[in-house]
């Protein structure tokens, strides 16, 4: 009758979650201090924040199908997360 998530899906969705109620934190706080300065700043903190939650689901969906998928592959999906992120923060 239940049906059981994964414990990784479980851990991924969480972060996403959290992520989305922290976004959405830092819009109310854009609204509430009416200072771009400061919106800067925060928005900057986003920018911290992002890249460690896709790393974190990431390994965390990594070790959901470790057993299933080769070590060749995992490393190519690693990489291609550090090459996201370091074509995203570019200078």
């Amino acid at each position: 009758m239940f049906h059981l998530f994964d414990k990784a899906i479980i851990g991924m969705s969480l972060l996403r979650f959290l992520s989305g109620m922290i976004e959405v934190t830092v819009a109310i706080l854009f609204l509430k201090l009416n200072d771009v300065g400061k919106a800067l700043i925060l928005n900057s903190s986003l920018a911290l924040v992002g890249p460690m939650i896709l790393i974190a689901t990431t390994a965390i969906g990594l070790f959901g199908i470790a057993e299933k998928v080769s070590m060749t592959r995992i490393a190519m999906i690693f990489t291609g997360v550090i090459l996201i992120i370091l074509g995203v923060k570019g200078r």
